[in-house]
């Protein structure tokens, strides 16, 4: 969701939004998005749900940036980034994700060799693939965790609870 500074309060973020991958959206007016959630139904309900659970995930990162590794800064990122996704397979370059991880790109291509010396993904210009999940989610700090099951908790997804299920088998 981008906008939440409409029902929020404000009217506007100074910042800009760029779109990671290709997908499906909505786009409402700005006029009616703030007559909806006034309204106090499910819109509202959900909106705020989802602004409580990002609240989570842009603190536990700042955490994370702050006293993880790179190497488990970028396993937290696949993982959540595939997780959105609902497969594998990532079309974004190094250069972006160093820019989304605030560090070089030179840098993400180091993290980038080793996970896949391991074979834990395969990657290549502008393409990366997860391989071996379960391996990544070992070598992950627990802010995924942390953030994944805020994210459960508050925003729950029917494909999420059989993911769950079956990882708990």
């Amino acid at each position: 969701m981008i906008g939440i500074s409409i029902y929020m309060g404000g009217e506007s973020m100074p910042s800009s939004t760029e779109v990671q991958s290709e997908g499906q959206a909505y786009r409402l007016s700005r006029k009616i998005m703030k007559r909806e959630f006034a309204l106090g139904g499910q819109l509202q309900h959900i909106s705020l749900l989802y602004t409580q659970a990002l609240i989570t995930q842009t603190s536990q990162t700042a955490v994370c940036n702050q006293h993880h590794s790179l190497d488990q800064q970028l396993c937290r990122w696949l993982l959540m980034s595939v997780d959105r996704l609902h497969e594998n397979k990532l079309l974004i370059t190094q250069g972006l994700i160093a820019k989304l991880l605030g560090v070089t790109r030179e840098s993400v291509t180091i993290a980038a060799s080793g996970l896949q010396k391991e074979g834990l993904i395969a990657y290549k210009r502008g393409e990366i693939t997860v391989l071996k999940r379960a391996a990544l989610e070992k070598r992950v700090c627990e802010c995924y965790d942390v953030v994944t099951k805020e994210y459960e908790r508050l925003l729950p997804n029917p494909k999420s609870k059989s993911k769950s299920k079956s990882k708990s088998k």
